[in-house]
């Protein structure tokens, strides 16, 4: 009696079964209160912010929901979610009663000079299996496969952000291009219309020789720089092609008749820094391989324990010459109990405990990667902003300086080389702004990927098997 009592509740123990190894817990470290160069002051949820939009530019919005469902990255980055699925059946399966049935059929024959004999027989059987998971194993291989599942979602949102970032980039670069090569046009227009107002004045005996050179030189310069922009207008949209994975000439056509650069409408509200990992999907993507690296940590212990299996059989055969039919059967448990191994379990356990370990510097280091990018971000958009700003007002003082510099040079008050000065300092500051303007942009695109902005847009919804 007193042996009952104690086996009983022994038994319920066991049944019931017990999880060994860590039980995860979410990962913290220090975090400044507010970006350096923003309010203290939460954001809301950015992941479903179709940021690109601030740009009031619809071309670049048709290609951003062209290319959603076609980018071959995030593509390969939705299939992976397939094998993680796949994965959690797997880890789940082995806690399951598994079953199995076998048939076979002989004949034999015998030949011995008068005597012949001939045996036929048909079996078929049944068999069963079940590991009783003591320990918690198997409990812990669906944890970490039903956290590498959410991994795989984030990996899309991470995918995604990159093509966003690539693709809206891209598109800013193109249209960079096209204004360069207007610019560049107009600049031609004027130099040539200087070289036609210098040959007048050399007709009219004011100006030498030297005077037209040096202007047809500055022509010919503007002519010579028109092939790079063209080619840096074309790899941008060939590059964008790519992206949507269509032939390169229908975008080529489609962006050839040019557009304003793309400058952003409105401010991001960046947040808080403890903002990025709610809304970062690497940083997710991250602690989900974190809980799975722990969860990992539990299987390697449950190795060094006893395991049991329940398993049986059942089989019958019939015979038809001799006729006899057989049936047989079996059922029982079978104890495993690791007794000598070299140390191998112990060191797979302290494997594990040092990839967890890793996963939480993966994890850390991606979370202050991530603040630095938003401060980088920040910065650069307010200082290019001011770049902008005074950029506009040194083209409108050189264009009054160029116009100045002509009249002055047709009454004779100045020379030749004034006028070429102007109209390169005219040319340089209107290439410089549409620079900072591409840069702004950038800026802008580099900001919103930063804080995770857009990430979730298109995600399919997790359908993970707990």
């Amino acid at each position: 009696m007193n042996f009952t009592r104690t086996l009983f509740p022994l038994s319920m123990l066991l049944l019931s079964g017990c999880v060994v190894g860590p039980d995860y817990q979410k990962p913290e470290t220090a975090l400044p209160a507010k970006f350096s160069e923003s309010k203290s002051a939460s954001a809301d949820n950015v992941t479903l912010n179709p940021w690109w939009e601030s740009f009031r530019d619809k071309r670049l919005n048709d290609l951003v929901h062209q290319g959603m469902g076609e980018n071959l990255t995030v593509l390969q980055a939705l299939e992976r979610i397939e094998a993680a699925e796949a994965n959690v059946i797997v880890a789940g399966a082995g806690s399951l009663p598994s079953l199995g049935a076998s048939a076979q059929g002989t004949a034999e024959g015998k030949d011995s000079g008068s005597s012949h004999s001939q045996t036929r027989s048909i079996s078929a059987g049944l068999s069963a299996s079940w590991v009783l998971d003591f320990f918690g194993q198997y409990r812990r291989q669906k944890e970490a496969a039903n956290a590498s599942l959410d991994a795989a979602y984030d990996d899309v949102n991470v995918a995604r952000l990159a093509y966003f970032s690539d693709l809206v980039s891209s598109y800013i670069n193109a249209r960079y291009y096209q204004e360069a090569l207007a610019l560049s046009r107009k600049n031609l227009q004027s130099r040539r219309e200087s070289l036609k107002l210098t040959n007048e004045i050399k007709e009219a005996g004011a100006a030498s020789s030297l005077d037209v050179l040096q202007t047809e030189g500055l022509v010919n310069q503007t002519l010579a720089d028109l092939p790079a922009l063209e080619t840096g207008f074309h790899q941008a949209a060939n590059h964008i092609a790519t992206l949507l994975g269509v032939p390169a000439s229908t975008i080529t056509s489609s962006l050839i008749k040019g557009s304003s650069q793309p400058m952003p409408r409105y401010a991001t509200r960046t947040g808080i820094p403890a903002d990025l990992i709610r809304n970062r999907p690497d940083i997710r993507a991250a602690e989900r391989r974190l809980q799975a690296a722990t969860a990992s940590i539990g299987v390697a212990e449950a190795d060094l324990y006893p395991s049991i299996e329940l398993g049986g059989s059942i089989g019958a055969t019939r015979n038809f010459r001799p006729t006899a039919n057989i049936t047989s059967w079996s059922f029982g448990p079978t104890l495993s109990l690791p007794i000598f191994n070299g140390g191998a379990l112990k060191a797979q356990v302290k494997i594990a405990r040092s990839e967890a370990e890793q996963q939480y510097l993966t994890w850390k280091s991606t979370v202050l990667n991530a603040v630095e990018e938003v401060e980088n971000a920040q910065t650069a958009l307010i200082r290019d902003g001011q770049t902008v700003a005074a950029l506009r007002k040194v083209v409108n003082s050189y264009e009054q300086t160029l116009n100045l510099a002509r009249e002055s040079y047709r009454g004779g008050a100045s020379t030749i080389l004034d006028v070429l000065d102007a109209e390169r300092n005219v040319a340089t500051a209107r290439l410089s702004l549409a620079s900072a303007i591409r840069q702004l942009a950038r800026d802008y695109v580099s900001l919103n990927v930063a804080i995770g902005g857009g990430s979730a847009i298109g995600t399919p919804a997790v359908v993970a098997t707990k």
